[in-house]
């Protein structure tokens, strides 16, 4: 199965990365407070970021590198060229 690592723009302005096979439907949970505890004091605003071509075990490696990097490095994947959410636009 195909597993996408994605980051969210939340309302705070925050970053939260994630893992998941449907990043749509994934979002949309995010939105109606399914899933994550994260989006319990915070909305998502938008989708920022996409990165496929996984399978669950080099995702969750990829999430947890990406969760350990500085704000300022993972705002700079956004405009990285393996950035694909054009793809995944909801």
């Amino acid at each position: 199965m195909n597993w996408q690592v994605y980051i969210i723009l939340c309302t705070d302005d925050s970053l939260y990365t994630g893992i998941t096979n449907d990043v749509a439907r994934r979002f949309n949970q995010h939105a109606d407070k399914q899933g994550a505890k994260y989006f319990r004091g915070r909305q998502p605003k938008q989708l920022v970021y996409v990165e496929t071509g996984h399978d669950r075990s080099s995702a969750s490696k990829r999430e947890s590198a990406i969760k350990k990097l500085p704000r300022l490095e993972k705002l700079q994947l956004l405009d990285s060229d393996i950035n694909q959410v054009i793809d995944f636009l909801i």
